[in-house]
């Protein structure tokens, strides 16, 4: 089998319209990725490809190694989703290097107008998903767990860490774990490790060095390191989660999408600071209820029924 023939034997898109439509639903993971409290992994899951994604992520194990390590690239591509994991990584990693500076923009901006957008789109995210449920009193206490975990987890205050590669590439398995978690991101944990600042810096200037001394290369090579065996080794777990325990799974991932929406509620009260090592860190904020109805505040209301509306339209395009 030669590779053309073995690339084409995987499992994923039969048609290059099949193929752009998974690039573009990669799009709107990479997207929602880069945006501290918004999970790619809802997104996975409101247009239909989340236990496809784990099932890809879970065809690439040792066997795939020992084959890439003798050189048997065509037996290694045989036994992986490699199609259906091209179109979509495609499209994640042209987000992540395409968006990342005007996520950045937005956020230091237009965080009410973003929050506001991305904030609609869970909780429209929270109704699809939460149809597929089937609620009892074992799926409800579930659910309630995972909104309170999540709860918890999006109050985290950010600490200062190391930069050392080590850590890095720790921050890139506990950050592409959450990447296919809904409702938990993978930016905002790495934003949490205080590493959010550092590895978009490393993308966004990939020829220079960080303040470690590290060339950005070098960073962001260590931090994909971390992230693959990170997404090998969660993807399989929670796939037998929801072989297992498929209700239980889906009504505590549903949980998490709620409870992810105290970090993105788009008023802000008081906002406590401390300068560490010559950086101001955030040490606590809180949510609030608008204080004026004006422009502002309808803007972010249009926003909110506009993302709302985004999620259920693709939702329903995902079911036909």
């Amino acid at each position: 089998m030669n590779f053309k023939q073995a690339f084409m034997a995987s499992p994923g898109p039969k048609s290059w319209k099949e193929a752009f439509i998974l690039f573009l639903k990669g799009l709107t993971m990479g997207g929602a990725d880069i945006i501290p409290g918004v999970s790619g992994g809802t997104m996975a899951l409101i247009t239909g490809i989340y236990e496809q994604l784990l099932e890809a992520i879970r065809s690439i194990d040792m066997q795939t190694v020992k084959h890439l390590l003798k050189g048997e690239i065509s037996a290694a591509i045989a036994g992986v989703h490699i199609r259906f994991l091209a179109a979509l990584l495609s499209g994640i990693a042209v987000a992540i290097i395409s968006l990342a500076r005007i996520m950045h923009y937005l956020l230091t901006t237009h965080e009410s107008y973003t929050f506001g957008l991305f904030f609609g789109m869970i909780a429209a995210s929270i109704v699809v998903i939460g149809r597929q449920v089937k609620w009892n009193p074992k799926s409800i206490v579930s659910g309630i767990l995972g909104a309170v975990s999540a709860w918890l987890i999006v109050g985290l205050i950010p600490v200062e860490t190391p930069t050392s590669l080590i850590f890095i590439m720790f921050s890139g398995f506990i950050a592409i774990c959450a990447m296919i978690l809904p409702g938990i991101s993978g930016a905002f944990l790495l934003l949490i490790m205080g590493k959010y600042e550092f590895i978009t810096g490393a993308l966004k200037n990939p020829f220079g060095h960080a303040s470690s001394g590290d060339s950005s290369l070098l960073i962001i090579f260590v931090f994909l390191i971390g992230a693959f065996f990170g997404i090998t080794l969660f993807a399989r777990f929670l796939k037998w989660l929801l072989s297992k325990y498929h209700t239980v799974t889906l009504a505590f991932l549903t949980g998490l999408m709620g409870g992810s929406m105290r970090r993105i509620w788009p008023w802000k009260g008081d906002v406590v600071t401390k300068m560490i090592r010559e950086k101001v860190h955030v040490i606590s904020e809180s949510n609030v209820l608008p204080s004026h109805i004006n422009t502002a505040f309808f803007v972010v209301i249009a926003l909110m029924i506009v993302g709302f509306l985004v999620v259920y339209y693709l939702e329903k395009v995902s079911n036909k």
